[in-house]
């Protein structure tokens, strides 16, 4: 991880307001940081995320996540160039029918 002095305070306040932001660990949380900037953030925050994390650390981080929206599947799935076969959230969608079946 190269911090290069990225504080989760200078993310965009919408990410993080229902938390305290002081008692965010950034290796305990890291999954849910990636989660909420790739679903909520803006170009911003992705670019802030990238510095901190590099992009083979937020796929590695993303194949483990149990649910990633639909958009945001496809953009780390195209960055990474990791099919989205392999992330756990597609297979356990897949594996879940929907009720309207």
């Amino acid at each position: 991880m190269a911090n290069k002095g990225i504080k989760i305070t200078d993310f965009s306040p919408h990410l993080f307001w229902d938390v305290d932001r002081q008692k965010i660990d950034w290796k305990k949380n890291k999954a849910w940081i990636v989660k909420r900037v790739l679903e909520y953030g803006l170009l911003e925050d992705w670019n802030l995320l990238k510095q901190y994390y590099s992009l083979d650390q937020i796929g590695a981080i993303c194949k483990e996540l149990r649910f990633l929206d639909e958009r945001s599947l496809g953009f780390i799935s195209v960055l990474t160039g990791i099919p989205k076969e392999s992330f756990r959230c597609y297979i356990l969608k897949q594996s879940i029918p929907p009720h309207w079946s």
